[in-house]
């Protein structure tokens, strides 16, 4: 696992040890963030479920502004800590250990992003309760996209009644990535 591409291209990221964390492939987070390159520079990225932090560091080392990183796991923490210092991108981030809910509403009015990405553990609906809290949330900038990475049988049908648009879906074997914006009557000025 490494930086592909940007000011920390090529260097190697540490991942936690074992199944605590399922880290996104190199192939996966390169197709990912080809569909994401036109939104990136200078853009606010919040990383939710953040694991190693590759997805993060990914995203400042190919021109984001800011990011803040997001995970319950202590262990997973300090390894996102070692990877922010070891890519010397740590003052460009914000490391947060605690769980994705708690760490939504101590952001309130500190931070609004214009890309959020999450990739919760799989089949425990954990995304439907951060999209329906960031529905109503000032954390979300008008035209901001969300991505969730997700089981490939996860069902996004409900996330219409909360008042998100589906903008694309990329599946690959086994899971998939749901790109969302909210409606615009829908964003917290």
């Amino acid at each position: 696992m490494r930086i592909i591409a940007g000011k920390a291209r090529r260097l190697p990221l540490r991942t936690l040890p074992g199944k605590d964390t399922r880290p996104t492939t190199d192939r996966i987070k390169e197709t990912l963030f080809n569909m994401l390159a036109p939104e990136l520079e200078g853009a606010y990225f919040l990383d939710l479920f953040a694991g190693s932090g590759q997805i993060g560091l990914e995203a400042v080392s190919r021109g984001s502004a800011y990011c803040v990183l997001i995970d319950n796991n202590r262990k997973a923490c300090e390894v996102i800590q070692d990877n922010m210092d070891f890519t010397k991108l740590g003052d460009q981030c914000m490391l947060m250990n605690t769980d994705c809910m708690s760490a939504l509403r101590q952001l309130e009015g500190k931070y609004r992003f214009d890309l959020i990405f999450m990739d919760p553990p799989y089949n425990q609906n954990l995304e439907a309760e951060i999209l329906q809290y960031l529905s109503h949330s000032g954390l979300v900038k008008p035209g901001a996209c969300m991505i969730v990475e997700a089981d490939d049988h996860t069902d996004f049908s409900y996330v219409r009644e909360l008042g998100y648009t589906i903008q694309k879906e990329k599946i690959y074997k086994t899971n998939k990535h749901v790109f969302l914006t909210l409606d615009e009557e829908e964003v917290t000025v």
